[in-house]
């Protein structure tokens, strides 16, 4: 049996869910960098840094849940 770790990305194919992975590795470098460049201008804009810390937390917890169905998918692949 297939364990599905989040609904939204249950009905993805492995080349679809490494796709999306992909992109979503693309953006996440960018908004990891956005982050460091806010931080690195602290104290200037410190009131975004919340948002942007609370966006770039999501995107990464997004690949780290696309990566673990990856694993499930492949492993339940014949």
């Amino acid at each position: 049996m297939v364990q599905v770790i989040d609904t939204a990305i249950a009905g993805l194919s492995i080349d679809e869910l490494k796709t999306k992975i992909k992109r979503l590795n693309s953006k996440a470098g960018q908004m990891k960098m956005d982050l460091h460049d806010l931080a690195e201008g602290l104290p200037t804009d410190y009131e975004t840094l919340m948002d942007v810390a609370a966006q770039t937390y999501d995107i990464f917890d997004q690949i780290d849940k696309m990566k673990k169905q990856l694993i499930i998918l492949e492993q339940n692949h014949p």
